[in-house]
């Protein structure tokens, strides 16, 4: 006898493998031991763990230990993700801005844009090597031609400011504005003020309002104090 197609279908369906986890769905301990026996991904979501405190207790050198393991099969993400521990310090863990200055450069070297924005941060403020202005506007461009929001917020305060390259209030406000378009927080708020300003475009208190209105709505809490001051000085004309 033919058996009907849709108890064929609900057999199939039946008989069909569970959807297999994502490592990062696993629980801490099944990763634990992937980490241990050297799967570099695993390593990499155990560091995360320990870092955040995430289904373990923190740990921000137990966290580093493992970036390390991980860095050295070649994860990049890893190696910036310790260069970020070592810059900092923490308990059992000493703060040393030279190695962090030498991870930062290595995973910039490999194409990596967060690392070449704290790269350009560590150059200008003179983290582990000399300030250097013009070698930190040259990361953060390296950083914000991939689109990292955070490198065109660092370059174009460079460029507002005329640090490390001539000002140039048109580059800062482009840059702001593509930062903006990502519903950066501080992208929001740093075009904002350009527009509260006048900078790079012509004054336009209201379009200022609402940028900053949308930063605080996207959790830049210090956008509060644009608010306040803009609307205050909105009152005080009327």
């Amino acid at each position: 006898m033919r058996t009907p197609a849709f108890v064929l279908a609900a057999l199939l369906l039946a008989t069909a493998p569970a959807a297999a986890q994502s490592l990062e769905e696993l629980p801490f301990d099944k990763q634990l031991t992937l980490a241990k026996v050297g799967d570099v991904d695993a390593q990499y979501q155990v560091g995360l763990a320990y870092e955040t405190g995430r289904n373990v207790t923190a740990d921000e050198a137990e966290a580093a230990r493992w970036f390390r393991q991980a860095a050295l099969q070649g994860s990049v993400e890893a190696q910036y993700r310790l260069a970020r521990l070592v810059s900092r310090g923490a308990r059992g863990l000493k703060q040393d801005y030279p190695t962090a200055l030498k991870l930062y450069q290595d995973a910039a070297a490999k194409g990596y844009a967060p690392a070449m924005d704290a790269l350009g941060q560590a150059y200008q403020q003179g983290r582990g090597a000399g300030v250097d202005l013009t070698l930190a506007a040259e990361w953060y461009q390296k950083a914000a031609d991939q689109k990292l929001a955070d490198a065109q917020n660092n370059l174009g305060m460079l460029y507002l400011e005329g640090k490390g390259v001539a000002r140039d209030l048109d580059k800062a406000f482009s840059l702001f504005q593509a930062a903006a378009a990502q519903r950066d927080p501080w992208g929001l708020n740093n075009l904002g003020g350009m527009y509260e300003m006048g900078w790079g475009a012509a004054a336009d208190k209201t379009r200022a309002l609402d940028l900053y209105q949308q930063a605080l709505a996207a959790g830049n809490d210090r956008a509060q104090a644009n608010i306040e001051r803009l609307q205050g000085k909105s009152a005080a004309a009327e």
